[in-house]
């Protein structure tokens, strides 16, 4: 099957733990099968490759976050759907990113995966709150570092509420509402 592609960057944040990346990956698989393009810029992996060597500072983060938002734009340019489940705790970062998309002209969507931290403690995926908890590492975002929820997200999912399947569902609603899938 062959689409016209629309690229776009379509930004999951939320805390660790939330649902972003599982999201992120069951939507990119739909939109694969579908005969998109489409890349997953996950976090982690960025920070290996592309970050190597940032702290966890606030102008650390910034800097991880505008350089995502830029790889992400050049991607989005060239007809990709790109999906970027990163946390980007603060909100004049997310900005940044979005203005730049809007002065490129190319589609940018923020979507807030809104799961409780109580919730994302429990699930507790890579070990991080039980780390925090234990006195092992600080400034764990929306523990005891801010996480700053997006005030108008296009999209905000309640994961501890759906399945990710119905998550993913209502993601690709979202595009789908908006010409891109």
């Amino acid at each position: 099957m062959s689409v016209t592609e629309t690229g776009a960057t379509i930004w999951l944040t939320g805390l660790p733990s939330a649902g972003k990346t599982t999201i992120a990956y069951e939507l990119a698989g739909r939109l694969r099968t579908e005969g998109h393009k489409v890349e997953v810029l996950d976090g982690d992996e960025i920070r290996e490759f592309l970050s190597a060597g940032l702290g966890f500072s606030r102008e650390d983060r910034h800097t991880n976050v505008a350089r995502i938002g830029f790889v992400a734009e050049l991607l989005a340019a060239n007809g990709v759907k790109v999906l970027v489940p990163v946390i980007a705790p603060f909100a004049d970062s997310r900005e940044a990113v979005r203005k730049r998309h809007t002065a490129e002209s190319t589609t940018y969507l923020e979507v807030h995966i809104a799961t409780p931290v109580e919730v994302c403690s429990v699930r507790d995926v890579k070990g991080l709150y039980a780390k925090q908890a234990a006195g092992e590492i600080s400034g764990l975002t929306g523990v005891d570092d801010p996480y700053e929820a997006p005030e108008s997200p296009d999209l905000s999912i309640e994961s501890h509420q759906q399945t990710v399947q119905e998550s993913a569902a209502a993601l690709h609603a979202l595009l789908t509402e908006r010409g891109l899938a």
